[in-house]
């Protein structure tokens, strides 16, 4: 039952990544480093899953991640540099979700090219979901607000990862049913997102014939 429990507190990680990429590595590494007893609803202990020497449980990654942690959380209050921070946590929440998933995977999957498989795509695709609706959201209120309702985004976005993260260790059985809604959601806003594009697009383009441009000028 740990191992399994395992499993979805790493999904559930590597989904809060995609909120943002350092909280839920900073909330395991606390868990790990304290060797906290979570045995609360479906919980387990971290540092037995993990190993007593993992380099989640050290002090110094600790406090580097806690340091990594505030910087990021206020950096994404900065105006328009929240917008550009996301050109560079995609790949890092990606890299992240695949590291912290892969990590918490049981030893029966082993050590090999499988296991980290079977991470990219449970650990790395669900971070990229997450991040990737984050980067619309924040997008679309940069657009329509000018950038006034990024806060309220960049505070929503936080605590979701802290919460994700936390039900993660805390309850891993209930982080794996949030994390498969957060993805249904997050999966239709995706594709709301670029069905209206398409539909802006096809109604620029019978606009524009209709006003008598030519096909060379519509497709610009």
């Amino acid at each position: 039952m740990n191992e399994f429990m395992a499993i979805f507190a790493g999904v559930g990680l590597a989904a809060a990544c995609g909120f943002r990429v350092f909280v839920p590595l900073f909330i395991a590494s606390i868990a790990a480093n304290t060797g906290m007893e979570l045995d609360f609803l479906g919980g387990f202990n971290l540092e037995e899953v993990l190993g007593e020497h993992h380099w989640l449980g050290s002090t110094p990654v600790m406090i580097m991640l806690g340091v990594a942690t505030v910087v990021e959380v206020a950096s994404y209050y900065v105006p328009w540099l929240d917008n550009a921070l996301d050109t560079i946590a995609t790949p890092l929440a990606v890299a992240a979700g695949t590291v912290i998933s892969g990590t918490m995977l049981p030893e029966f999957m082993g050590d090999g090219s499988f296991k980290w498989a079977v991470a990219m795509i449970a650990g790395g695709g669900t971070a990229g979901v997450v991040q990737g609706a984050t980067v619309i959201t924040r997008g679309t209120s940069s657009a329509t607000t000018g950038g006034i309702g990024n806060p309220a985004v960049s505070t929503a976005e936080l605590g979701g990862s802290v919460l994700t993260a936390v039900l993660a260790v805390l309850i891993p059985l209930l982080a794996g049913v949030l994390v498969l809604l957060l993805l249904y959601f997050t999966i239709r806003t995706v594709f709301r997102y670029f069905k209206r594009r398409a539909e802006a697009k096809r109604e620029a383009r019978l606009a524009a014939k209709a006003a008598g441009a030519s096909p060379s000028e519509v497709d610009e």
